[in-house]
């Protein structure tokens, strides 16, 4: 089982998760952040760590973002590895909590 980031990352990118993952799991996209399953070791620091509440253990994920599970894994294929903590993206106050952003993903 791994963890899932989910729609609420998207335009906030805030990178408290990545400070404390030991297997730097998460990899970086120009307004998301993703998590590679097969790196995920299942430690759950990540998740109490996410302001935006963007990050669910997979079996604990919401249906309406069941879909993430293959952008996870599809999108850590292609990003490279993040792992030390960076400043969120300039909005990331105004967008947190806002609804459907996937339109907005940057690839």
């Amino acid at each position: 089982m791994a963890f899932i980031v989910t729609d609420n990352c998207i335009l906030c990118k805030y990178t408290d998760c990545v400070e404390v993952c030991p297997v730097d799991c998460f990899h970086e996209g120009p307004n998301f952040l993703v998590i590679d399953p097969e790196e995920c070791i299942d430690c759950a620091l990540c998740e109490p760590e996410c302001p935006a509440e963007a990050i669910f253990a997979e079996d604990e994920l919401p249906t309406e973002f069941e879909h993430f599970t293959e952008l996870n894994r599809e999108l850590s294929a292609e990003w490279p590895v993040i792992d030390e903590q960076k400043e969120q993206l300039a909005e990331a106050d105004k967008w947190d909590g806002v609804p459907g952003k996937l339109k907005y993903l940057e690839r």
